[in-house]
């Protein structure tokens, strides 16, 4: 709906005051995870770990789903893995494999990869209560795969034809908020004003794109309850699809933070992957096709608002027009907002 490492100089954990015992038993639990970028060992201690994660947990759901005959369980899944694959990266690896505590892990990361942990599990934890809500209210499986259902075998085939397909998706999504906390070194050599730059344009990215997510769903919820034609008002009059517009521009923005600390270009097919899949898999296009082949049958009205949508706004990507929108607006103060959060977190954690 995710091991210690050295970060740059000027964001490292002996930078933040850290002394007596403590240094050296970081020092000891860092170098053990250092590996030059574009060593074959980044399949080995990053890809390779997540698929088998994210594997195990798509078995897992995919029994539950077939149990209660509800396929959206994945969808639970989607959130609520990538911050189980961040935090076992960042925190659980390291006391795993160096038996350090929760609290020498967590001061073991420089600021960026707090930030970028941090951001992760808002993200994953926020979409995943409106999943699952939704999903629970609702009461019974999302229609985007009654249709699915219905087909021959389904179910001796769902694991293998979604489930895992879909794990090895996140395996590769999820690599921005793993190959930091499993490699070390950088492939830019950036002035500390430009790191920090960098991270305040990562902030700025995630602060636009979950305050779209959010404004979305809560927008859509507040229509549903008054009216019962499609909702394209609001930031829903930026795109037919603000919640994966969101979505994608979150998942930017953690590759992103990687550039403010340690940067390796493989982290670039994170997004990537994410967006390949919310436009042309499992996001705009499954939901319209879904939506067109309800309408269609069930309300007439809906289907030709649908049509009508589809020619005056763009699916995905707003149109410049869209942009002098005050919406456009408010949704770009979201990420002024998060560059003050940002920087008054990181005062209040130098200052400890």
């Amino acid at each position: 709906m995710t091991s210690g490492m050295v970060g740059h100089p000027s964001t490292s954990a002996i930078d933040h005051g850290l002394s007596g015992s403590l240094g050296p038993r970081l020092q000891a639990i860092q170098p053990s995870f250092k590996m030059n970028p574009g060593d074959l060992g980044i399949l080995k201690s990053t890809l390779l770990p997540s698929i088998g994660i994210y594997s195990c947990f798509s078995l897992a759901t995919f029994i539950a789903a077939e149990r209660t005959r509800r396929v959206e369980l994945k969808d639970w899944l989607w959130p609520s893995g990538q911050v189980a694959t961040a935090w076992w990266a960042a925190i659980g690896r390291p006391m795993y494999e160096k038996g350090v505590s929760f609290l020498d892990a967590w001061t073991g990361l420089s600021w960026t990869q707090k930030l970028l942990l941090g951001c992760v599990t808002a993200w994953g934890a926020r979409l995943f209560a409106r999943i699952a809500s939704r999903s629970l209210k609702r009461g019974g499986d999302d229609p985007r795969y009654e249709a699915s259902k219905k087909e021959p075998g389904f179910w001796k085939s769902a694991l293998f034809n979604m489930f895992l397909p879909e794990a090895a998706v996140l395996s590769v999504i999820s690599l921005p908020f793993t190959v930091p906390f499993t490699t070390s070194g950088t492939t830019l050599s950036l002035t500390t004003t430009t790191l920090d730059t960098v991270r305040a344009a990562g902030a700025a990215l995630f602060g636009i794109g979950f305050g779209m997510e959010v404004l979305a769903d809560t927008q859509l919820e507040l229509h549903r309850r008054e009216r019962s034609d499609l909702c394209r008002h609001g930031v829903w009059g930026l795109v037919r699809h603000p919640n994966y517009l969101g979505d994608t521009l979150v998942h930017i923005s953690f590759a992103v933070l990687n550039i403010a600390d340690s940067f390796n270009p493989i982290v670039l097919l994170g997004p990537l992957a994410n967006y390949a899949f919310l436009r042309y898999v499992g996001g705009d296009k499954q939901t319209e096709a879904s939506q067109e082949e309800r309408y269609q049958a069930d309300d007439p009205k809906k289907f030709g608002q649908l049509k009508m949508w589809r020619k005056e706004q763009n699916s995905f990507w707003p149109s410049l027009r869209d942009l002098t929108k005050p919406w456009a607006f408010a949704v770009a103060g979201c990420g002024l907002i998060a560059v003050v959060v940002e920087e008054g977190l990181q005062t209040t954690f130098d200052m400890q």
